[in-house]
């Protein structure tokens, strides 16, 4: 049964050129078995046409009336009606239009695929061409949708469809993923279609004008060859409606037989009941997430049950009112999810009604009797890491002791302000919670975002929401084999905060999923350290031994924040959390009327053994192949923290200089790169950053003068200094315990004046001098600090 785009929005409609004929045009039936010309098409077996019917009154007269001329040339021919117990005049209608159609009355409303399944059972021996019976077929398409089948190859021919005016229904679709569903979901179906990988829905007008295979294809009129039949079981009668020809044709690719769309064969599609009824657009969305359960298992099942959710949601907030009711009645279909859905009449189905023979006519029973539970009865539990041999015994491990009950030691769960996957792994989270996992349990929560990315005010909106997307899809790994109990999960969240609604509801949907992850790990009673303070609204009624604010940054200064709703938030873990812990000392002061003794300041590390000097040929081909001498800079090129024009002059006035930049940017660097001084290598792996940073002349912290700056202390100064290296510096608070180790410039002249100078003279101190000063700044010994601070506390609460 035919399904509009999986985004939830309705399915956009493209201007196409009106076809040749219109609905009206048809020639009237006069005979519904043809034998006509061999010659124009291969030797095939006899077709059967199935249509099945409910309530179908008023449109499937329109259906039979073009059959006769949409057969011609096509073959012998058959028409089955199954008729599932419609209650108006569908049988009556049929039987007036078509007398020499073959009707079968399955005596109950058993669904869409049971109705085909009586059809198929019908036509032994035939191709069969299945159609909704609201589609009108144009003259001559059976016969090009034969060919099409006749390709090698080829389980199922599918045509173009149109709507009454011939606008072009959008009918191919991708195999539906998790990213694709959340791509949708966070950009709308029609923007994600335009990006394979986050979107099930081709969007692009051009592709309906060539013949080409897809995963499959909108249901309205399809034909399968008996061979596909053979091979394959019958339709999945438990989804009643809708994902029932989804999960055949994945199916049926999966067997080798592609599913084919033939342009040049067009049917007229009547359809929209499913955009207007609330019962079956919830419908369509709780089966899209039972068939991607029953595909791949269940944890992957609750993903897509998520992202579908998150579709829906978004959707039912945004629009509101009468314009969200059918969103808010798949929420309530998702939440809970019924095992399968009911048949009308059924009251509560037992565990018994829920195989595949239940629904299945008994001449089918053989078929089904090879049952595919398999997938259902082997949840995928081992995706939670990459690696499936050593998990199971590490998610065994408890906080307390099995025999006695007594607590042993806390674990620790980090909501992150970065992802691991795709951000700088020095942040002081990830190194905090690495050196923490030498001796307890650690989840790392990545990133929950402090707000949706919106064109206009975001940068690189698609990039960023692809990244994330692919984060989520990670699910949660175990990512370093040396550290067997550290783990690391990308939550799905909801970043609408300026919305008390969809607060709260993020808040549900991503702290269900930490929960669920933190008990799989035996995490009970964990240290919570909090550093996005979006976390907030999760954390605050988890069980926990102690609350500690990782104030790494004064957040609500981030631009592209909701302000007050941030601060509200940063508000609230000041004064609620156990422990504040800080690395800027001026943000401390400023914070102490709220924190009061509950504020220590804990200064960052630096991993030394990481952190050293790599002779010349250890250092990258790619930085070698650079001319010195170098000015270089590691770390994010974010446009809030960077002083773009900085470096532009740097480039200009120091055209002898090669200017080296390592990291990923959020902003178009052309402005940067046609200098040819300028060589931006984009991101490079945290393992590979002090090899680079060792070719280095002179390492520079070019920042804006801002409040976000104002309050930090960026990581990078003691990873520069580990190395050695002569560092020059905007300024900013924390830089004062460093002034005779950095050259600190306060302008656009002085900290050109200040590169040209330690190029000079090489710096204010020898390298083993400047490498020396931060020896004893190890990230084990930050990490033993904030145990000790939080263990302090008296217990879970």
């Amino acid at each position: 049964m035919t399904a509009d785009p999986a985004s939830g929005i309705e399915a956009p409609r493209v201007a196409a050129d009106p076809p040749s004929f219109g609905v009206t045009a048809f020639p009237p039936r006069s005979s519904l078995t043809r034998n006509g010309s061999d010659m124009a098409v291969p030797d095939r077996l006899p077709l059967a046409v199935v249509i099945v019917t409910y309530s179908s009154g008023k449109v499937v007269e329109g259906c039979l009336r073009s059959l006769d001329a949409a057969l011609a040339g096509a073959g012998p021919a058959r028409v089955v009606v199954v008729d599932n117990a419609s209650p108006d005049d569908t049988v009556e209608r049929v039987r007036e239009v078509a007398p020499e159609a073959e009707v079968i009355q399955t005596g109950r409303n058993a669904g869409f695929a049971a109705g085909v399944n009586a059809g198929i059972a019908a036509a032994d021996g035939c191709d069969v061409l299945i159609l909704n019976p609201d589609i009108r077929l144009a003259p001559g398409s059976v016969l090009l949708l034969r060919q099409a089948l006749a390709l090698p190859g080829t389980g199922i021919a599918a045509p173009r469809l149109t709507g009454e005016t011939g606008t072009l229904h959008l009918s191919l679709r991708r195999r539906p993923t998790v990213p694709r569903a959340l791509g949708e979901a966070l950009l709308g179906g029609h923007r994600a279609g335009r990006i394979p990988a986050l979107g099930e829905l081709v969007v692009d007008p051009a592709a309906y004008d060539r013949p080409q295979a897809a995963d499959w294809v909108a249901g309205a009129a399809w034909l399968v060859s008996r061979a596909c039949l053979d091979a394959l079981d019958p339709l999945d009668e438990r989804y009643f409606l809708y994902s029932e020809e989804t999960e055949y044709m994945l199916r049926a690719g999966a067997a080798g037989f592609a599913v084919r769309y033939e342009p040049r064969a067009v049917a007229v599609h009547l359809g929209g009941e499913q955009s207007t009824s609330s019962r079956l657009w919830a419908l369509s969305s709780a089966n899209r997430v039972r068939m991607h359960r029953e595909r791949y298992g269940r944890p992957r099942g609750q993903l897509m049950r998520l992202a579908v959710g998150l579709n829906e949601l978004v959707r039912a907030v945004a629009r509101g009112g009468e314009g969200g009711r059918r969103h808010r009645a798949a929420l309530r279909q998702l939440v809970p999810l019924r095992e399968w859905p009911l048949l009308p009449g059924e009251e509560k189905t037992s565990p018994a009604q829920t195989t595949k023979v239940s629904r299945i006519s008994p001449a089918q029973t053989t078929k089904v009797s090879q049952p595919q539970t398999t997938k259902v009865s082997q949840p995928q539990t081992t995706k939670v890491s990459q690696s499936q041999t050593t998990e199971a015994s590490a998610f065994q491990t408890t906080e307390t002791s099995p025999a006695r009950g007594a607590e042993v030691s806390p674990g620790y769960v980090c909501f992150s302000a970065q992802d691991w996957w795709y951000h700088n792994r020095a942040h002081s989270d990830f190194q905090l919670m690495r050196s923490v996992a030498a001796h307890r349990k650690v989840l790392v929560v990545n990133s929950i975002g402090m707000r949706m990315p919106m064109p206009g005010r975001s940068t690189q909106v698609l990039r960023r929401v692809g990244r994330k997307l692919r984060s989520v899809a990670m699910l949660v790994r175990r990512p370093l084999r040396e550290l067997p109990g550290f783990y690391v999960m990308s939550p799905l969240p909801l970043p609408f905060y300026g919305s008390p609604l969809a607060r709260r509801v993020n808040a549900l949907l991503v702290r269900a999923q930490v929960l669920a992850v933190s008990r799989a790990l035996g995490l009970r009673h964990p240290v919570i350290m909090v550093t996005i303070p979006t976390a907030w609204d999760v954390v605050r009624p988890m069980r926990r031994r102690a609350l500690v604010f990782n104030r790494s940054d004064r957040h609500s200064s981030f631009p592209e924040s909701d302000r007050p709703t941030i601060e509200a938030l940063e508000r609230g873990l000041l004064e609620r959390s156990d422990h504040v812990v800080y690395v800027s000392t001026a943000l401390m002061g400023e914070e102490s009327g709220v924190t009061g003794d509950r504020a220590h300041f804990l200064d960052h590390g630096v991993d030394t053994d990481h952190f050293r000097r790599r002779p010349e040929s250890e250092q990258p081909a790619d930085l070698r192949a650079i001319p010195g001498p170098r000015v270089g800079f590691f770390g994010a090129l974010d446009d809030y923290l960077v002083d773009f024009d900085l470096l532009e002059r740097i480039a200009v006035e120091l055209s002898g200089v090669s200017l080296v930049l390592i990291g990923d940017a959020t902003v178009p660097m052309e402005r940067l790169t046609r200098h040819p001084n300028v060589h931006w290598l984009g991101f490079r792996p945290y393992e590979d950053i002090p090899a680079y940073g060792s070719g280095f002349d002179v390492a520079i912290m070019p920042w804006l003068d801002n409040p976000w700056i104002r309050h930090s202390n960026p990581i990078k100064l003691k990873e520069y200094l580990a190395l050695g290296l002569p560092v020059v510096s905007t300024d900013f608070q924390e830089l004062a315990n460093y002034a005779d180790r950095v050259r600190i410039a306060a302008g656009g002249d002085l900290f050109l004046d200040a590169v040209r100078e330690t190029l000079r003279d090489g710096g204010l101190q020898p390298a083993e001098t400047i490498r020396g000063s931060v020896l004893g700044a190890s990230w084990s010994s930050r990490a033993a600090q904030l145990m000790a601070l939080a263990e302090l506390s008296p217990g879970p609460r």
